[in-house]
Parts: C-alpha cells; structure tokens; sequence
C-alpha cells in the first residue's frame, strides 16, 4: 500500500514538472522558413543584417518609443518587399512576431511563437488582418486602428509596437 502512495507521489510529480516544462516553453506556431515561405512564396529571399548604432536606436526610440535590445537585426529581402521576424515582450514572456513590409506599408504579420499564459487570440486572422495595409503615421503609431482583445491587451499593444518598429526598420534600409 505504501508502494502504491509513493508511486502515485511520483507520478504527480513527474506531471507538474512535465505541464510546467510545456507550458514555459509556449507554443511555436510557424517556424522562420514558413514564415519566410509565407511571405515571399517561391521566390529565394537575400538575408541582412542592420546593425543599430547608438544613433539608429535613439531615432528609432524617438518615432516609436521601443527598440529591441539587440545590436543588429536580420531581415530577408525580395524586390521592395522585407521581412522581420521581431520579439517584444507581452506580459511577461517575450512574443515572436514576422512581419512583412511592401513599399512603407504592412503586407502581413504572423505570430510565430507565444509563450504567455493569456492572449493567444493574437495569432488568428481575424486580429492580424488589422494590420494589412497599415504604414507609419508621422506621430511614430499606425495609421489606422487596431481593434483589441479583451483579456489580450498587453499582447495586442506589442503586436503594435513591433509593426510599428518594422515599418520603421523597412524605412532604414531603404534609405
């Protein structure tokens, strides 16, 4: 009977380790070549690299109030169009977001990874069309409106600060 209790104890355990495991790592749900394929189909994008001086990220803090914490960020290019695939952090954990620019204006975003508790709704259709079409506004936000989600809103408010980072970005490697 005690054999029984322990192996049980153990069992129990072993489960809260593994749910707990499962659940920091959150969920990928397309990885950079789909994403990738997503967005250029057929066609063989040119990987680059964007350093980001102390200048470049004082300006890029100044139009749109974030930058991430790299010092350089790869991004993949065909024609006019390029692709980002960004972090920002949601709550507390970061979400990876691809994001793709055609002439200074959003052609899609793609949730690639989500690894908070709440706010997965982000990553559907319904929420990330929003920001087709969608460029810069001289104010540094988008040009349009974004409608939330509720019990998402830190998620949401990162989805927006990275399209408006990736519009940004677009806009330095064309000049």
């Amino acid at each position: 009977m005690d054999c029984i209790k322990i192996l049980l104890k153990r069992a129990a355990l072993a489960a809260l380790i593994l749910m707990a495991a499962f659940s920091a790592s959150g969920e990928e749900y397309l990885g950079r070549d789909g994403f990738l394929s997503l967005a250029f189909g057929d066609q063989q994008p040119t990987m680059h690299t964007l350093w980001l001086t102390d200048d470049t990220r004082s300006a890029a803090k100044e139009v749109v109030g974030w930058i991430p914490p790299a010092l350089r960020l790869r991004y993949w290019q065909v024609g006019d169009s390029t692709a980002w695939i960004l972090e920002d952090i949601g709550k507390y954990q970061p979400i990876t977001l691809g994001v793709v620019v055609s002439r200074n204006q959003i052609e899609r975003i793609e949730v690639l990874a989500f690894r908070e508790s709440r706010g997965w709704e982000i990553r559907y259709p319904f929420f990330t069309s929003q920001f087709s079409g969608l460029t810069l506004a001289p104010d540094g936000y988008l040009s349009g409106p974004i409608d939330g989600i509720t019990g998402a809103t830190l998620s949401v408010r990162a989805v927006e600060r990275v399209a408006r980072l990736a519009l940004w970005l677009d806009v330095q490697v064309d000049s």
